[in-house]
C-alpha cells in the first residue's frame, strides 16, 4: 500500500523515531535562551527569506529574544503580518522589501536598513532558491541561472559587500551564511543550479570571512541538513526522511549566533566530504540509477508548462 503525500511537512517529521533521528545527525540548537538574550538584546538583526519557514522561526525565536529584528523578503504583505504578530507579543520587527536577484533592490534594502539604524550587529543569510529540475527542461529557461544565482549568489554578495564596511569600521558584527550539506555530496543530478549557486557564496564568503575576522567580524556557515519547509515540500521522498523543523534550526542559528563557530554540520557533512572524492565513480554509478527513476516535481514541471512531460513523470515518480 502507496503512502499518501500531504501538501505540506509529512506527519513523519513529529514522529518520535524522526525526531530522535534529526536530533542526532543534525547540528545542535542552543538551549538556553537566556544566553540568545544576553547576546542580542536590543541589537540589529537582519533576517533574510523571513517571510516563512527558517526566515520566519529565526524572526520569531530572536525578536522573543529581545533582538530589533529586520524582516527582508518578497512578499511585503507577509512580512507585515510577521512584523504585526512580533510586535503584538511584545517583539520589536521591521518589515523591508528586499528582491536579492535585483541589484537596485539590494542596494536600496541595505541604504534603508543603514539609515534607519545605523547599524547592522547580526547579518543572517537564509533567503535562497531551490530547484530540481531535469536540464532539459531548463534549455529554454534562462531564468533558471537567474533566480538561482540571484538568490544564492550574486544577491547575497551584493548584500555582504553592502553591510559588511560598516561591521568592518565598528569593528564587530557577525554574519551567519545558512548554507547545505548537499555541497559536501557527491554532483547530484537535477540539482546543478542550486548546489552550483550555493557552493559559490560559500566560497566567495568565507574567503571574505578570512579577511573580516582580523577587523572583528565573523562568520559561521551552517551546512543545513534536511529541513521540512515550503521549499523542500516539492520533493515528495523528502518529506518522508529525518529532517530538522524549522524551528530546530532556528535554535541551531541561535548557537551560532552566541558561541560563533565557524561551521555548523550534521555529523555525516565531513565525512561525506572525505568519502565523496574516494568513491567518486560508485557514487556516480549510484546517483545515475537513482537519476532514472526519479522524476521531476510537479511544481517543476508545472512552471515550465510541460503537459507531456508531467504524465511520463508521474509514473515514473511512484517508482520506489
Amino acid at each position: 500500500m502507496s503512502m499518501p503525500f500531504p501538501s505540506g511537512p509529512s506527519r513523519w517529521v513529529s514522529h518520535p523515531i524522526a525526531r530522535a533521528a534529526a536530533f542526532l545527525i543534525g547540528p545542535r540548537g542552543l538551549r538556553d535562551r537566556a544566553e540568545l538574550r544576553a547576546e542580542v538584546a536590543g541589537k540589529v538583526v537582519v533576517v533574510t527569506g523571513a517571510s516563512y519557514g527558517l526566515g520566519e522561526a529565526t524572526a520569531r525565536l530572536f525578536a522573543r529574544a529581545g533582538a530589533r529584528v529586520v524582516l527582508a523578503a518578497r512578499s511585503m504583505d507577509r512580512l507585515r503580518a510577521l512584523a504585526d504578530e512580533i510586535t503584538a507579543e511584545g517583539g520589536q520587527a521591521f518589515a523591508y522589501p528586499l528582491d536579492l536577484t535585483s541589484e537596485q533592490s539590494v542596494s536600496e534594502f541595505a541604504a534603508s536598513v543603514l539609515f534607519d539604524f545605523g547599524e547592522v550587529d547580526y547579518l543572517i543569510h537564509n533567503a535562497g532558491k531551490s530547484l530540481r529540475r531535469s536540464i532539459h527542461l531548463s534549455y529554454d529557461r534562462p531564468k533558471d541561472i537567474t533566480a538561482t544565482a540571484g538568490a544564492n549568489y550574486v544577491g547575497p554578495m551584493r548584500l555582504t559587500l553592502a553591510l559588511l564596511p560598516a561591521m568592518r569600521a565598528r569593528g564587530r558584527g557577525h554574519i551567519v551564511n545558512v548554507s547545505t550539506v548537499g555541497i559536501m555530496f557527491p554532483v547530484v543530478p537535477k540539482w546543478g543550479f542550486y548546489l552550483s549557486s550555493k557552493a559559490a557564496f560559500d566560497w566567495w564568503l568565507r574567503a571574505v570571512g578570512m579577511e573580516a575576522r582580523a577587523d572583528g567580524v565573523t562568520l559561521t556557515t551552517f551546512y543545513a541538513g534536511l529541513m521540512h519547509t515550503r521549499m523542500s515540500a516539492p520533493s515528495r521522498w523528502m518529506r518522508m526522511l529525518p529532517g530538522q523543523t524549522p524551528a530546530d534550526a532556528a535554535r541551531v542559528i541561535a548557537r551560532a549566533v552566541v558561541r560563533k563557530p565557524r561551521t555548523l554540520t550534521p555529523i555525516y557533512g565531513h565525512p561525506s566530504a572525505i568519502l565523496v572524492p574516494l568513491l567518486r565513480v560508485p557514487n556516480e554509478l549510484l546517483l545515475g540509477f537513482v537519476y532514472r527513476f526519479l522524476g521531476d516535481t510537479h511544481a517543476s514541471l508545472a512552471r515550465v508548462g510541460s503537459p507531456k512531460a508531467a504524465a511520463t513523470t508521474e509514473v515514473r515518480s511512484d517508482v520506489r
